[in-house]
């Protein structure tokens, strides 16, 4: 089949190399523009233009999809679908009506769950232990097209972002070249979506990161997961400086302790943390200033201490 691929990120290198190997014709690649990186803001090319380029496959990079530029592009590619994950532009309806097949989106959720922006990071920092992929036909709204196929994939108690958007990617690939297969072959009934069942996974915010230990263990544990390695989950020591967390365990769910929520209750190979119910062990910190580092070494460094509040 023709295919026009649209992503830009880690997370749609899968899905199109597995487009490749399936044997299909990817007509085009478009992503995003490249963007300055790093220390000497070096414009820095998309993972997928990287890809598309040792491939040889034709790299388009608008800063619009809109209007006639866009548009004879797409007449001269003549897609039969296009597929488009983690892209980061909406696309305009001509373009959505344009291939034979439709434009096939692979979302990181099981729709309608998780709609929009950050369904991988909310479904964690909701607790949930299982999420997914689903392959769906685009519509105007937001993620709100027909459903073709799902797959589900299971949260560990310690999963973070990083392990579910690696496990996610891989298995969104598997699922989408099974769905244009499918598709081609007319063995797909597109399914709607029920609305009333949606929700609505919002980008990830500064104030989503701050560290409430008047929460529970659990919940505290869940968002530091979901925030990791990026964004981070974050606190203040008692000199007011910022203290970063990538990783933690629950010592303790049920654990009521006579003492603020955010006392430092011990420290050693690892800082145990007073919370609104249970106790919770810090394990990986990044301090203001400085790089990421064992709980045990910014112990060590004198940091922190047994009583010290954080907020």
């Amino acid at each position: 089949m023709k295919i026009l691929f649209m992503g830009t990120p880690d997370f749609a290198l899968p899905t199109l190399r597995e487009l490749c190997l399936a044997g299909h014709e990817i007509v085009g690649v478009v992503t995003q523009p490249d963007k300055p990186k790093g220390r000497g803001h070096h414009l820095t090319p998309p993972p997928i233009k990287v890809f598309a380029i040792e491939k040889s496959i034709p790299v388009y990079q608008p800063l619009t999809l809109r209007g006639e530029e866009f548009e004879q592009t797409l007449k001269s590619l003549d897609p039969e679908m296009i597929v488009v994950v983690a892209y980061g532009k909406i696309l305009p309806q001509n373009v959505l009506d344009y291939p034979k097949y439709g434009c096939v989106n692979v979302h990181g959720s099981l729709l309608p769950e998780y709609r929009g922006a950050a369904p991988m990071q909310r479904a964690i920092i909701d607790g949930k232990t299982v999420t997914g992929i689903t392959t769906m036909l685009m519509a105007a709204g937001l993620d709100t097209g027909d459903m073709l196929l799902k797959c589900e994939v299971e949260i560990g108690e310690n999963d973070n972002f990083e392990d579910i958007h690696d496990r996610l990617s891989e298995a969104g690939a598997k699922l989408l070249v099974k769905t244009v297969e499918k598709l081609e072959k007319g063995e797909i009934t597109p399914e709607k979506q029920d609305d009333s069942k949606a929700t609505y996974a919002a980008k990830i915010e500064k104030s989503d990161c701050l560290l409430d230990f008047s929460l529970d263990a659990k919940t505290l544990h869940d968002l530091i997961r979901g925030l990791s390695p990026i964004p981070l989950s974050f606190t203040h020591t008692p000199d007011g400086k910022l203290l970063k967390v990538v990783e933690s365990r629950i010592f303790d769910a049920e654990k009521t302790v006579k003492a603020l929520p955010g006392t430092v209750l011990s420290v050693g190979e690892d800082i145990k943390v007073v919370c609104g119910k249970g106790i919770l062990s810090l394990l990986t910190v990044v301090p203001e200033g400085k790089g990421r580092m064992s709980a045990a070494d910014f112990v060590r460094g004198r940091k922190i201490a047994e009583g010290a509040l954080l907020r």
